[in-house]
């Protein structure tokens, strides 16, 4: 068992929780206690990288909170929580390995990792379990799986984490050695390069399941009503059957239905790529892997102008909202911070489409 921090009750926990792995050091520079760290994420996340640590924020949801279920949606949450609220941010400073998800409402985990990726930032999913603060049930009830090559070991699953060799999910459905092509998720730099926009082939090992009999007590419930992730929400219907889907700059594109009997299937999508673009596959909401990155002629991933714009709201209401507990000694050094998002933000939107 290993333990490293969770940012929790921390000065910076209002921005959102922050979780440190593989630290070599978890006492951060020039503190004694837990009240004189800093009262932001960026300067926390900054020195766990510096130190060769894999880093990201928890139960990602908290603060991102919208009325829609559309993935993704265009509504700007208050970003009033101990989520990934200040991730918004960080992002643009390349200070985020990964964003949690499983274990608060999907839609509002993977909406502002969409809008992210839709801007060229390149931050993995991972899954987590925060027990028993959110679900007292058990540990693992969110789940990352990691392909490692030999002897597991903690330094290469972290590796694997920042990498995004891996899927989260909820145990009751895999999405496994997803590729686009000969692009496998996670190896080297998870891209697949085209000359020009053309086809590309889509390949992974899925399963899920299934009880034959529904259980409609947890398939009516809203989204943000737990469980927030479960295999039972994708049954297509009365069927045993679940759709997987391709995800393109957040939209799905192609789709499968498989039987969902615990039988591990491959599955291969004929897919046409325009321009350079993040592709994923999901089982939603109980799986979802990382993304592979095609790029067309070389060009960066600009894939929304809408996202961008987005994005750039998101930081305005992210500083008013946590300036206040934010250290009048460490608002230079914020503001500076959240000027250089809103830069890169808008040179994005310009770029975009």
């Amino acid at each position: 068992m290993r333990y490293d921090v969770e940012v929790s009750g921390f000065p910076s926990s209002h921005a959102g929780h922050l979780c440190l792995l593989r630290l070599k050091e978890d006492d951060y520079p020039g503190t004694t206690k837990i009240t004189e760290w800093p009262s932001w994420t960026l300067p926390v996340l900054q020195w766990g990288k510096k130190q060769g640590g894999v880093v990201g924020f928890s139960h990602s949801g908290w603060g991102l909170a919208v009325n829609s279920a559309d993935l993704p949606n265009y509504l700007v949450p208050a970003f009033d929580g101990i989520g990934a609220n200040e991730f918004i941010v960080d992002v643009t400073h390349d200070a985020v390995d990964f964003i949690s998800a499983v274990d608060t409402p999907y839609v509002w985990e993977l909406n502002i990792w969409y809008h992210t990726l839709n801007c060229g930032y390149r931050t993995r999913i991972s899954g987590e379990t925060d027990f028993p603060c959110i679900y007292g049930e058990r540990v693992g009830l969110g789940r990352i799986y990691c392909k490692l090559d030999g002897q597991l070991d903690f330094d290469e699953y972290c590796t694997s984490i920042a990498a995004g060799r891996s899927y989260v999910g909820d145990g009751r459905s895999h999405l496994i050695d997803f590729a686009i092509d000969d692009a496998e998720v996670g190896v080297g730099k998870s891209e697949r390069a085209l000359a020009s926009p053309g086809k590309v082939r889509v390949t992974a090992k899925v399963a899920a399941l299934l009880p034959k009999k529904p259980n409609p007590g947890i398939k009516r419930r809203p989204y943000p009503q737990k469980p927030y992730w479960h295999v039972e929400r994708a049954r297509i219907g009365l069927t045993r059957k679940v759709p997987v889907e391709v995800v393109v700059n957040g939209v799905v594109v192609a789709t499968q239905e498989i039987v969902a009997d615990g039988t591990l299937r491959d599955v291969a999508f004929d897919v046409t790529i325009d321009r350079s673009s993040w592709v994923a596959l999901r089982i939603l909401p109980t799986s979802h892997t990382n993304p592979v990155f095609v790029l067309v002629d070389g060009r960066p991933i600009r894939a929304s102008r809408a996202s961008a714009d987005w994005c750039l709201k998101s930081v305005d209401r992210c500083w008013q909202s946590k300036l206040g507990r934010t250290r009048k000694r460490e608002r230079d050094a914020a503001h500076k911070a959240y000027e250089h998002a809103r830069a890169a933000y808008r040179r994005i939107r310009d770029e975009s489409r």
